[in-house]
């Protein structure tokens, strides 16, 4: 079904196969966000997708990616992902797109949603485009919305006072942005809804609130806005605020009063508990939600199961600010790390496991200070059971736990220095320790099982954020670059 521009921009009226009462001019706004999966890449199920698709969405919205794993993808630029999962599941949203002439959105593109992401995510969508032009369609407007910050910039409207710390945020000063391998800004719903007005068929944006990418149509349109960035954070993870979390797809479908949740997987359902309860997910405040340009007041919404399937919100409040503000995101390389892993299995090495490492991190540093140039941080952590014999072990843990039901302990030792060398030197020090340390001077010097062989694993560079302050804009688009390309058969 081919889409005019009209229909896939925010002010659409009635789309074939749609009442025009329920999204016509002039009717109350009502505006259906179909959001497949919590982040693509982890898996779409097809028939709550297919479900998903005859309940007429305006708009397929999906994430991309988050910080939830660690600064290394923002760090590094890269994707957490598999990129054969990516090409699959987003060549079934392509073809979902094409067949009801809607448009196809993904935020945080590549996990960390740098501009290099944005354009992997690009070069994917025109591969998936050549090999399949008549399911996705032979000739496509896709909309890019770039969100990297070049350090020195940054490191100007910081010294202009316009970057300010949010809590917890490390101190930093001007000079410290150099340091930043990677940073980008957050997009809100004005950024998406300025790629959803190029009448494109399909958006990819770089970083972005996993929100926004769910509320910026909704918005446009003149739904609730409570409501609207209420809805989106209920959405944002797919069917987790239900009693399924693991089924994927939901829609949210949004009004002038407030929003009803629907999921499409067979058998599941939401509650007003499994809705409620999704604000406490990856929140600091139940209650309350920042995005740019004000925040999220739930305080006073009331949670309505219409049937057992279908959750209905009122309530909701946005409260806008004066200042329009973007958070930022940073990671710089804080060094190299090598780990190693020793199992004991000695049952009086066992039961004094905390004494015996905390003899043997003294020893090495008084033995070692001197073999080692410059600084390093060493790291001990005790791990699980069954990790030498798997399903092999005979010995079986108490029901208790406890030292009398524990047979084994990993113990990884965690190097970091400032060279990967270095780094690996410092594990090799370390090596005989792991291997014979005794755990009294006066006792037979015992031999325990490395998990490998070298047991030194390099893990590369080592990451840490750097960035967690916001950006105050004058013009919400000034931090993020908009473009259009062709792709397909005319292009």
């Amino acid at each position: 079904m081919a889409a005019t521009d009209a229909d896939r921009g925010l002010n659409a009226g009635a789309r074939p196969g749609t009442a025009p009462t329920a999204h016509g001019q002039g009717a109350d706004p009502q505006v259906r966000v179909l959001i497949p999966s919590g982040a693509l890449g982890i898996s779409i199920d097809p028939a709550a997708l297919e479900t998903g698709l005859t309940m007429a969405p305006d708009i397929i919205a999906i994430d991309g990616g988050s910080t939830d794993s660690g600064p290394f993808y923002l760090g590094t630029g890269t994707c957490k992902y598999a990129r054969a999962s990516i090409e699959r599941e987003w060549a079934m949203l392509m073809r979902a797109r094409a067949r009801l002439g809607v448009p196809l959105l993904i935020g945080t593109a590549g996990t960390c949603g740098v501009d290099a992401m944005v354009d992997w995510m690009l070069e994917i969508t025109a591969k998936i485009a050549a090999e399949d032009p008549a399911g996705v369609g032979a000739a496509l407007k896709v909309a890019t919305l770039k969100s990297s910050q070049s350090p020195a910039t940054l490191a100007e409207q910081f010294s202009h006072g316009a970057i300010s710390a949010l809590e917890g945020a490390p101190d930093i000063e001007a000079v410290d942005f150099a340091g930043c391998s990677q940073a980008v800004a957050l997009a809100g719903a004005e950024q998406i809804q300025a790629a959803l007005e190029t009448g494109a068929d399909i958006i990819i944006a770089g970083r972005a609130t996993d929100t926004a990418v769910i509320a910026a149509l909704p918005l446009a349109r003149g739904c609730h806005a409570g409501g609207a960035w209420h809805g989106a954070k209920i959405g944002e993870c797919g069917a987790l605020a239900t009693d399924n979390p693991g089924s994927g797809a939901i829609l949210i479908e949004f009004d002038a009063a407030g929003f009803t949740v629907q999921p499409t997987g067979a058998g599941v359902q939401a509650t007003p508990h499994t809705v409620s309860a999704h604000m406490l997910y990856e929140n600091a405040d139940p209650f309350v939600l920042h995005e740019p340009g004000g925040h999220l007041d739930v305080t006073g919404a009331r949670y309505t199961a219409l049937d057992a399937r279908r959750v209905r919100v009122e309530g909701s409040v946005w409260v806008a600010t004066d200042a329009y503000t973007v958070k930022l995101e940073g990671a710089r390389q804080a060094g190299f790390q090598t780990v190693s892993l020793v199992m004991v299995r000695d049952p009086h090495y066992v039961a004094h496991i905390k004494d015996w490492v905390e003899a043997l991190e003294a020893a090495f540093r008084a033995r070692e200070a001197s073999n080692v140039a410059g600084d390093f941080e060493l790291e001990f952590r005790l791990m699980g059971q069954d990790a030498t014999l798997g399903a092999l072990e005979t010995q079986v843990m108490g029901i208790e736990g406890g030292t009398d039901g524990v047979h084994e302990v990993g113990v990884m030792a965690i190097i970091t220095a400032s060279t990967q060398v270095q780094a690996r030197d410092i594990a090799r020090l370390l090596n005989p320790y792991l291997l014979h340390f005794p755990l009294t001077e006066n006792q037979p010097m015992p031999t325990f099982a490395f998990a490998f062989s070298p047991p030194e694993m390099d893990r590369g560079a080592l990451y840490e954020f750097q960035l967690n302050h916001v950006l105050r804009l004058a013009d919400p688009m000034a931090a993020f670059v908009l473009e259009t390309h062709e792709i397909g058969v005319s292009a």
